[in-house]
Parts: C-alpha cells; sequence; structure tokens
C-alpha cells in the first residue's frame, strides 16, 4: 500500500511539520467506513499526535460545521481526548480545511513547510484539504492507516491514484523525525 521509495525519504523536520487531522468527530467516527473503522482510524491518528506533540511538531485539528443551521447535529466537536493544549482547531464549513479558515496563515506563522495528513473521510475531506495544501506549495505525507472512506473503493483510490501524485504515501509507522 505504501510506495517503495517511503521507507527513503529523509526524517520529517518537527519544527517544520505539522499532522493534520481532518473530522475526527464522534458522529463521523461511528459513521460506517472502510476499509477500517472509525475508532481505528482515531487510535492510530492520536498514536500519531502523541508522537508529533513529543518530537515538538504542530498538531492541527480539523472539524466540519454545518452551514446555516441553528445548533450542529450531537457529536460534532472533535473526538475526546483528541486535542492538547498547543493544538491548532479549525472549524470548517465545506469540504476541505483551507477555504475560509485561515488555516494556512496560521500554518505560514509556524514556518511550517510540510504537512501529514489523517482523518476521514479520505476521499472529501481529507484529499480536498491535501490538494488545496499542495496548491499552496505545501509538501505533503500520508498516513494511508490513518484514515479511512465511506467504502474501501474509495479510500483505495484516494491511496493509490490520487496521493502518490500529490505527495509520498506511508503508514503511521513510517512517519519519523530527524534532528530539526
Amino acid at each position: 500500500m505504501t510506495a517503495p521509495e517511503a521507507e527513503l525519504r529523509p526524517a520529517l523536520d518537527p519544527a517544520r511539520t505539522a499532522l493534520v487531522l481532518v473530522d475526527l468527530m464522534d458522529r463521523i467516527v461511528a459513521l460506517p467506513l472502510g476499509p477500517r473503522k472509525g475508532t481505528e482510524v482515531l487510535s492510530t491518528a492520536e498514536e500519531l499526535a502523541v508522537a508529533f506533540r513529543k518530537a515538538g511538531a504542530l498538531v492541527v485539528l480539523i472539524r466540519v460545521e454545518r452551514p446555516g443551521v441553528a445548533e450542529q447535529p450531537s457529536g460534532s466537536g472533535l473526538a475526546a481526548g483528541l486535542a492538547a493544549e498547543g493544538d491548532i482547531e479549525i472549524v470548517k464549513r465545506t469540504i476541505g480545511g483551507f477555504q475560509g479558515t485561515g488555516l494556512d496563515e496560521r500554518l505560514r506563522e509556524h514556518g511550517i513547510t510540510t504537512l501529514v495528513f489523517g482523518g476521514i473521510a479520505t476521499n472529501l475531506g481529507v484529499e480536498s484539504t491535501a490538494r488545496a495544501a499542495g496548491d499552496l506549495g505545501y509538501d505533503l505525507v500520508f498516513a494511508e492507516d490513518a484514515m479511512s472512506a465511506f467504502t474501501a473503493a474509495e479510500h483505495e483510490a484516494s491511496v493509490r491514484l490520487d496521493f502518490p501524485r500529490l505527495g509520498t504515501v506511508v503508514t503511521a509507522a513510517q512517519v519519523r523525525f530527524g534532528a530539526g
């Protein structure tokens, strides 16, 4: 599932890298997903977030709110225990995380040049946010086992066809940091 060169890529610089986790909210994690359950994605994403924080790297948590409604559906906050002090929380109202959110400005304030992605759904919120990030000049890494979609086929299409054209596809275990 990962590109052979993924093992050879240089270690990430924690001062210039951010973990971007998309839509890890209870109501989305609970949906029927493939190729893996939302709880599996959340567990892997939590492990990545801990590793990023330990390395001194930035963690960005993006969640969606439905525009034009008086009250958000139950479970619209980030999954319990995901956020930690120092993380950046972004609220989006579109599929991707950049449009109208100030995310690009926040990342640039921190000197971020590389984004590592995880979240739900692979082919929607994750891919839309990643495409915009690529257009803005960020280097992209995709932690394949830290994401899932509504079907395994949708996930696989993004991971096998689209993501390799945008960046590097790895497993969460292959994400590693070097000296900054």
